[in-house]
């Protein structure tokens, strides 16, 4: 694939290990020029660009700097997808937190079925991943998303009556088929409509939801088990199903009018205008995003014969399974055990156990937002270095985690475990990455991003069964272990990958040599340079040509 006609370089041409000039600049420049014929709001659009300057504002958030027409198209889009991604964790970590709220109790969960529930949970959602996400290059979103989140919905509020863990485990496996298309299905979406500027924050903001959504279902259950305890003979635990279910069903509803369409698929959702659509598509055609294209032999062979294939889900693998199982609430809860506390007479209330652990959430949340920040930002789009720096924050973690006196001085072990989580922010990265990677084959990226997420899911789906033994908490010195042996393993398999990117870029940048010499040979014995009589001018207006790249001039 070529430059693009203002020198802004689709991301699988960017050479990440190079001199921070060869990356292309995300601010103070027009990012996205339009050569094309202008027309309505498109023509203002267009002769605003070059004078568009970074400002404060808009390193804070990047469409303060855009011109009013492409402002106005990311705030509609940035509205309906943003507002889909918020629920998305809701319906996980209720299981989780309804366990440590009374549920262990009432349904006889005193050995490995929280871990064996996650599991199946974890199958329901491995089975869905990639169909749902191929999908999704074939029909449109809003029919495909709302009824994954119309089905979890359903599922979810069935699991507010169940009578034995054995129902539980049946409803997990549906509440994770359903929602196996979401996560991968939305990162995706976002590849599909957002900029290599713009993508990083979205899909941190995508997934930092999900721990707020953690964080509100801690806030929910307290409230849950303080005010509605035993109304309607209804337990506290029980509530919070039912309430996550009051949230997810009217959005999923929403979502057959509001969710839109992808702009290469050609189709125009009613709440863009036709100036709008038709600025959504030509901002992605000019970094390189590929519209869908045939199944064939050809493009099968391709596929199987590409790196990405092979190295890029596995990144995202290492990365998922290396986070360590939330210890916290399981070492607040251990103060209470009836046989031998570890702490005679210190014990804490079922409000405390939900609530104690936000901050560890809310300090996360924090530090892996500024990942995603200054990735588009300060860093212009690279995604790299934040795994490096996760994985070496984490393995330092582990190694102090698997042999720390957890009982010793518990305000210490509080600090340690609220900043246990600083270093886990690489992952929307990672998913971000693969779809700059993959930018041209809009069925690649669709399945190396499902693929990614659902081998992640696989692993985890055993993993959790010998390394993060429910019974083996708080200490849970195998998984601590096993953690540090994962980041290590994380920081190789990066390198391996920034080097074969390094590889492609080195022979494409010799392609193009050998490409230029023989254009130059060709100009010399033509006798004319480019198209022009005259030499000294380019025959193209608007155009120029350096270093074999070609620019607009506006």
């Amino acid at each position: 694939m070529s430059t693009s006609s203002a020198g802004y370089r689709s991301p699988e041409h960017i050479p990440l290990l190079d001199p921070v000039d060869d990356i292309v600049e995300m601010s103070g420049q027009p990012a996205y020029p339009f050569p094309e014929e202008p027309v309505g709001d498109l023509e203002a659009h267009d002769k605003t660009q070059h004078v568009q300057k970074s400002t404060w504002k808009g390193r804070i958030w990047d469409t303060f700097d855009r011109p009013p027409l492409e402002r106005k198209l990311l705030f509609k889009v940035d509205a309906v997808i943003l507002t889909f991604a918020s629920i998305k964790n809701l319906d996980q970590q209720n299981t989780n937190t309804a366990f440590l709220s009374g549920m262990k109790e009432d349904l006889n969960m005193y050995g490995n079925e929280l871990v064996t529930s996650t599991s199946i949970w974890t199958v329901g959602y491995v089975i869905g991943q990639i169909p749902a996400n191929l999908l999704l290059t074939r029909i449109e979103p809003r029919w495909v998303i709302p009824t994954l989140e119309l089905g979890w919905g359903i599922a979810t509020l069935g699991s507010y009556a169940v009578k034995s863990y054995k129902s539980l485990y049946a409803l997990r496996f549906l509440v994770g088929l359903f929602e196996s298309g979401f996560y991968p299905g939305i990162h995706y979406l976002l590849g599909s409509w957002y900029t290599p500027a713009e993508i990083g924050k979205r899909a941190m903001i995508f997934w930092l939801a999900g721990s707020l959504g953690q964080m509100f279902s801690g806030f929910l259950q307290s409230a849950a088990y303080n005010n509605l305890s035993g109304i309607h003979g209804i337990a506290g635990w029980r509530w919070l199903f039912i309430i996550d279910a009051i949230i997810t069903l009217p959005i999923a509803i929403f979502g057959f009018f509001f969710f839109p369409p992808l702009p290469l698929q050609g189709r125009k959702s009613w709440w863009l205008t036709e100036d709008e659509f038709k600025l959504a598509r030509t901002r992605l055609q000019k970094i390189g995003r590929a519209g869908k294209e045939p199944w064939s032999w050809r493009k099968l062979k391709k596929l199987f014969l590409s790196w990405h294939t092979y190295f890029l889900p596995l990144l995202y693998v290492i990365w998922n399974n290396q986070w360590p199982q939330p210890a916290i609430g399981y070492w607040l809860k251990s103060f209470n055990s009836k046989t031998n506390p570890p702490v005679p007479g210190k014990t804490y209330t079922v409000s405390q156990i939900n609530l104690l652990p936000l901050p560890q959430t809310a300090i996360f949340v924090v530090c892996a937002a500024s990942f995603a920040w200054l990735s588009d930002g300060v860093f212009r789009g690279r995604r790299w270095p934040f795994v490096y720096i996760g994985a070496v924050y984490s393995l330092i973690i582990a190694a102090i985690m698997r042999t720390f006196p957890l009982y010793k001085n518990i305000n210490t072990t509080f600090a340690l475990y609220y900043i246990s989580q600083i270093g886990q922010g690489a992952g929307p990265l990672i998913l971000t990455f693969i779809n700059e990677l993959c930018s041209d084959d809009t069925e690649k990226r669709a399945l190396l991003v499902a693929a990614a997420n659902d081998l992640a899911y696989v692993v985890q789906a055993v993993a959790p069964n010998f390394v993060w033994k429910t019974t083996d908490f708080p200490q849970a010195k195998k998984g601590w272990t096993w953690s540090l042996v994962l980041n290590i393993l994380l920081i190789v398999w990066m390198t391996a990958i920034l080097l074969l990117i390094r590889r492609d870029n080195k022979k494409r940048r010799q392609e193009e040599s050998e490409g230029s010499s023989q254009g130059d040979l060709h100009e010399r014995y033509d006798g004319k340079g480019l198209d022009s009589v005259d030499e000294s001018q380019p025959a193209t207006p608007g155009l120029t040509f350096e270093n074999n790249r070609t620019s607009v001039l506006h």
